[in-house]
């Protein structure tokens, strides 16, 4: 078995569909996201006061500490990475 570095630099071991919510933070706190969609993915990053509307191109990915992603202003479907 291979081993793989942990944290924030390592790969990922954890994928999942993320659920927008406008009041709720992610149960999990992804390394990055990714657009599912070419659209736009409305968030909020950890240490940030306000959230961003960021447009996407299908498949791009955000990588960031990313702690909400609002179901206001998403209009695709948005993949965590943890």
């Amino acid at each position: 078995m291979t081993s793989y570095p942990t944290g924030l630099s390592g790969p990922a071991t954890h994928v999942f569909d993320v659920a927008p919510n406008n009041d709720d933070p992610l149960p999990i706190t992804p390394k990055a996201i990714r657009a599912a969609g070419a659209g736009t993915i409305t968030f909020k990053a950890r240490d940030s006061e306000n959230d961003v509307a960021h447009p996407v191109a299908d498949g791009e990915v955000i990588f960031a500490i990313i702690t909400h992603v609002r179901a206001t202003g998403t209009d695709v479907d948005v993949i965590g990475y943890a």
